[in-house]
């Protein structure tokens, strides 16, 4: 069935590690796939997936070559595959809109942020010259603007979207309708980590529930050193992370707690943590006879690998609804793999309907029919 054509737009630690997984899968037998929650979806392995064009702004990533500009600074993810093939593809100059905090220029680097001084390249053109399929959003925290322009030069090119940041796009009835009308599958918002604070903070939340316990209060504080850490020092930029982080954790409850009693991060930045992200977890209730229960966690991981393997599965479920001819959001896959689906559901259920949409699901709870064929046939 041939290699899944994706476009990536931000060339950051998450880019890094998704690129690198790609190699690094690529070279192992499906038995080898640790790692993965789906070693196969369709007929797509994880390295069947190949990148076929970049953008950023950063001067020291634009005009260098895929496969260079991943290690460039201020990426400081882990190095867990050194050696990738020759690209062939150059990361191109985005437009740089509010795809930058201010604040980013005093990165406590050798080298400080500056934007690459060059045209930013007409980007639906670029998608369709490279005959991109899926584009990939990597854009910071906070870039409404830049964020709902590469949606639009997806549906310019027609090209899919996973949005793995927190700007509402496949939350947002009129972009949702949008990319619905134009037959485009899109899943989205804000990429859930594969084992990160708040997936676990979601399955905590519902198990107080399923066991009877009130939980009363509870909150999420992280801290890391990238530039996502770094970028979300800017208060400003923060509304929509918060939105989506709090009620990724909210949709778990049976009744929402008063605002006042739930603090969901992120929390701050510690430069020495690099890509290291710490969750503290604390969480407060009450159980059979009111007795009190308090509980307590700390969760460390290496942050941008503990999204790619949840990318690498979103890309080839919308690779696979693009088979299908199915447009839109993809409600069951994106309530698995983000934070801020267009619905919210309980993982558990989430997980069910997108291995049924693997099967032969339509995404959105129902069965897939092929043309020519009516629900009744077998």
């Amino acid at each position: 069935m041939g290699t899944i054509r994706v476009a990536i737009a931000g060339i950051g630690n998450c880019a890094s590690s998704l690129v690198q997984g790609i190699e690094y899968y690529r070279r192992r037998n499906d038995d080898e796939y640790i790692g993965l929650m789906h070693p196969r979806i369709g007929e797509w392995s994880c390295g069947e997936i190949d990148v076929v064009a970049a953008f950023d702004i950063d001067r020291r990533k634009v005009g260098r070559s895929l496969e260079e500009a991943v290690f460039a600074a201020p990426n400081c993810t882990r190095i867990f595959q050194s050696t990738l093939p020759v690209s062939g593809v150059k990361v191109q100059m985005g437009p740089i809109l509010d795809g930058v905090a201010p604040h980013m220029a005093d990165h406590p680097d050798e080298e400080t942020f500056r934007p690459a001084d060059v045209e930013p390249v007409d980007v639906p053109q670029a998608l369709r010259e490279t005959k991109a399929e899926i584009l990939v959003c990597y854009m910071p925290v906070g870039a409404e603007e830049a964020v709902q322009y590469y949606a639009q030069a997806c549906l310019d090119a027609g090209v899919a979207m996973v949005n793995c940041v927190p700007v509402f796009i496949a939350s947002n009835p009129e972009w949702a309708l949008k990319f619905r009308e134009a037959a485009l599958p899109l899943v989205g918002d804000d990429v859930k980590s594969q084992l990160g604070a708040t997936i676990v903070h979601r399955a905590l939340t519902r198990l107080f529930g399923d066991r009877g316990t009130v939980l009363d209060r509870t909150y999420q504080m992280n801290t890391g050193g990238n530039t996502d850490f770094l970028n979300m020092l800017a208060v400003e930029r923060l509304k929509s992370k918060k939105i989506s982080k709090t009620e990724a954790v909210q949709s778990q409850l049976d009744k929402r707690l008063e605002s006042r009693n739930i603090h969901i991060g992120p929390s701050d930045y510690v430069p020495w943590q690099d890509d290291n992200k710490v969750c503290f977890l604390r969480m407060e209730g009450r159980g059979f006879g009111d007795a009190p229960v308090e509980l307590e966690l700390r969760l460390s991981v290496q942050d941008s690998p503990n999204s790619a393997g949840v990318v690498i599965d979103a890309i080839r479920c919308a690779k696979l609804a693009m088979e299908r001819g199915l447009g839109g959001p993809l409600e069951a896959v994106s309530a698995y793999y983000m934070k801020s689906p267009p619905k919210q559901m309980r993982d558990s259920v989430a997980r069910e309907m997108t291995d049924a949409f693997i099967g032969e699901g339509d995404g959105n709870g129902g069965k897939f029919v092929r043309i020519g064929q009516t629900s009744g046939d077998d």
